[in-house]
């Protein structure tokens, strides 16, 4: 099982050489689920916690997880539109861990229209993700992590479905609370498309890195996203968020996300602005049993997006 892993999350350096830029399907799956990583910017695949919403981000963390958690999350996002998600963690042996999965988006009803503007009547949308992680102990310090998920999506009359995997590696030294890890996201494509064309999954190579300060309750973590398309600077990958660890039981975190505020830079009379879009807050109250997280952040123009995450181990 051991080798099974290890080989399963190389596989992505030989796939992510055949990559190339293009129109992307399922981008839901872009979307932060972890109310934890989405307030340290969105997209952080190296904190250290009993979080088993981090699943989403990275297949390599769910060891830490207590056994047998339920994980509920909510997270509006533009006006008429929400995700939900949900797993469920279970032990495997002494160095294993599985978990269920599933992502839902709803966009709500939207107006049909013809051509010259008119209306004949109306239509939903929504995208459907489920699927299962294995996580295993590769040593006493690295663990590999690997995630299987069948992709639906349905506009109107038109569904497509697709079939992805997130691959991922994490190095963790307790000692000095150092913590890496690489990961690939949404390896994959669609089975069938929408009509003729197909198009990509929304691939997402990353690095990051997270490390608790000595003698203090601050934690920072930086992440480099979408290494695998460089159509924009290196600074805009970056990814930054720190901390403040309050309690064993209490934290409170910001984030800033190079990426998501340059893509949501509009231009105005008076020069350009992301509006906030970047920007992120959130804090967490985690207790033995029951973890509750929040986050605040925009991840579109219209709407910022409140997002909460919660958690019990039965």
């Amino acid at each position: 099982m051991k080798r099974v892993v290890f080989a399963a999350v190389l596989a992505f350096f030989a796939l992510l050489s055949e990559a190339q830029e293009s129109e992307t399907v399922f981008n839901f799956l872009r979307l932060p689920v972890s109310a934890h990583a989405a307030a340290l910017g969105g997209d952080n695949i190296t904190i250290i916690e009993d979080d088993p919403s981090m699943v989403f981000h990275n297949p390599s963390l769910i060891n830490n997880v207590a056994d047998k958690s339920l994980n509920l999350n909510m997270m509006t996002y533009m006006e008429g539109a929400v995700t939900a998600s949900a797993s469920f963690t279970r032990a495997a042996g002494k160095r294993g861990t599985w978990a269920a999965l599933g992502q839902f988006m709803s966009y709500g009803s939207m107006r049909e229209m013809t051509y010259d503007g008119q209306q004949t009547g109306e239509f939903s949308a929504k995208d459907i993700a489920v699927g299962g992680t294995f996580c295993y102990s590769l040593t006493d310090k690295l663990t590999g992590g690997i995630t299987a998920k069948f992709i639906a999506s349905y506009i109107g009359q038109y569904n497509s479905l697709g079939a992805g995997v997130d691959l991922g590696l994490n190095y963790y030294n307790p000692n000095g609370e150092w913590s890496a890890s690489l990961v690939a996201r949404n390896l994959g494509g669609q089975l069938s498309a929408y009509e003729d064309d197909f198009e990509r999954m929304p691939l997402d190579v990353q690095l990051g890195v997270t490390k608790r300060l000595v003698g203090s309750p601050l934690r920072v973590s930086a992440s480099l996203v979408r290494l695998n398309d460089w159509e924009y600077g290196i600074g805009k990958h970056l990814v930054i968020g720190a901390d403040v660890i309050l309690s064993p039981q209490f934290y409170v975190a910001a984030g800033y996300n190079a990426m998501r505020a340059s893509e949501m830079k509009i231009s105005e009379e008076d020069g350009s602005s992301a509006h906030g879009a970047g920007l992120s807050i959130g804090g967490g109250v985690m207790l033995q049993r029951l973890k509750l997280n929040v986050a605040y952040a925009k991840y579109h123009l219209s709407s910022a997006s409140l997002m909460i995450n919660l958690s019990y181990a039965l």
